[in-house]
């Protein structure tokens, strides 16, 4: 007798609105991004450097920087910023995560009231356990084996029941994209 559970430790995506890209669940988008990459949290102050943003735009859409993005020579180099809001998101055909910020400019006024960083909400939430495998072609074949390491595998998904033989589960995740991977996960000894 197998059974049947779903990754409920699997992060979720949120769902779809009306034409505008999807928002990924924190924990799904920090395990794609990596350990070293961190978000500000919402309500804190950044520097937004406006060149630097048309330099990195220009170079991803394969423009030049002066002939297609506007230039706005009275703008300042740097600009400090409050934070109002943060989306997580994967680019559709490269699965590549990125994230929208929604910046607004502080006043000079606003520039001198004191920061107090300890009482801003909390930072995003970044996965406790997860491993990263690149999936092959046999791996989500229905005749294909998917190995994990023993201790990935513990540390990840729900424990077996080792009163069943052989010790199995069907795992469901679900990618940046929300489509569904159905694994069948077994115990093949040491």
């Amino acid at each position: 007798m197998e059974r049947k559970l779903s990754m409920s430790e699997m992060p979720q995506s949120l769902p779809e609105n009306d034409g505008e890209q999807r928002c990924l669940n924190s924990e799904l988008w920090h395990a794609c991004a990596g350990p070293l990459v961190s978000l500000p949290a919402v309500g804190s102050r950044v520097i937004y450097f406006p060149q630097g943003h048309s330099e990195q735009v220009a170079a991803s859409t394969n423009k030049e920087v002066d002939s297609q993005i506007p230039n706005y020579p009275n703008l300042p180099p740097q600009l400090i910023c409050q934070l109002h809001n943060v989306t997580m998101h994967a680019d559709a055909e490269t699965d590549e995560v990125y994230a929208q910020m929604t910046l607004q400019p502080l006043s000079p006024e606003e520039q001198k009231e004191p920061f107090l960083p300890i009482e801003l909400g909390a930072a995003s939430k970044q996965p406790t356990n997860y491993f990263c495998k690149t999936l092959t072609a046999s791996d989500t074949s229905t005749h294909g084996g998917f190995s994990v390491p023993r201790r990935s595998a513990e540390k990840v998904f729900p424990p077996l029941d080792f009163s069943l033989q052989p010790p199995c589960q069907e795992l469901i995740a679900k990618d940046l994209h929300d489509n569904e991977w159905k694994f069948r996960h077994i115990f093949r000894g040491m």
